[in-house]
């Protein structure tokens, strides 16, 4: 049986960050997603037609989504290879409940939002764009659970968590 993980890998810790600046540009990405979707629906809205920048951040945006989901899909791989660091032995059984359903709950809505883009984008299903809205509203809250759960270890609770999955575990020689 392998010794117990008391971090995470380089490449767990890289997708971690990497995955999460990719979330964040897709919020920001989405802005132009409104206005090219309507236009191409024959909405506009009476406005005007979507600019090439708003095209563009439309571009971004569905390659992003595309992105995160492979990348999601290899960060779930690696974590059932490498399984992660136990929560430390301080910590109340709330908190780890807590922390379990909302990294489960991440890792639902990161690999199904690409589906519900997708199907909103290319299959014009209105359903799927009101899905695809109410999850981004999902991980905006879910993120502000992690990280406040994240400071509360780190300055109240003085757990190494936040450390963790900001530089790797040294394996023992």
């Amino acid at each position: 049986m392998p010794p117990a993980r008391t971090g995470y890998s380089a490449a767990q810790i890289a997708l971690h960050w990497i995955i999460a600046v990719l979330i964040v540009a897709q919020v920001v990405l989405h802005e132009g997603m409104e206005t090219v979707y309507g236009a191409a629906q024959g909405d506009s809205g009476g406005g005007p037609a979507p600019t090439e920048a708003e095209r563009l951040m439309a571009d971004l945006h569905v390659a992003g989504g595309i992105t995160v989901f492979l990348l999601a899909l290899l960060r779930v791989v690696l974590r059932l290879r490498r399984g992660a660091p136990p929560p430390p032995e301080i910590e109340h059984p709330a908190l780890r409940f807590a922390a379990k359903v909302v990294h489960f709950l991440f890792y639902a809505v990161i690999l199904l939002m690409p589906f519900s883009g997708a199907l909103a984008w290319f299959g014009d299903v209105g359903a799927a764009a009101a899905a695809h809205r109410a999850g981004m509203l999902i991980i905006v809250a879910l993120l502000l659970l992690h990280v406040a759960g994240a400071l509360y270890h780190h300055f109240v609770l003085k757990t190494d968590v936040m450390r963790r999955i900001l530089r790797p575990e040294r394996m023992a020689p």
